[in-house]
């Protein structure tokens, strides 16, 4: 699954265009290199992103194309 798709299902950016953007703008890296928005998104991934100077880092724990609203936080785990 594309790394902007992933994180507009898992609720972590709210919408897909956002979640393009800031991977567009190298705010995004899994496992300390910056990717692109269609990163392909594999379980145990350890993906980072920069809001400004905060900065949430997690790992991919689970891939699912279309997860209801209270399953969305089981696919990944937030690490700090």
């Amino acid at each position: 699954m594309r790394l902007d798709k992933y994180l507009k299902i898992s609720r972590i950016i709210k919408r897909r265009t956002v979640a393009n953007e800031a991977c567009d703008a190298g705010r995004v890296s899994v496992g300390g290199k910056v990717v692109k928005a269609g990163y392909e998104v594999k379980i145990g991934d350890v993906v980072e992103i920069k809001f400004g100077d905060k900065v949430t880092k997690f790992e991919v724990i689970g891939v699912k194309e279309n997860p209801r609203k209270e399953e969305a936080q089981e696919l990944y785990k937030i690490l700090f």
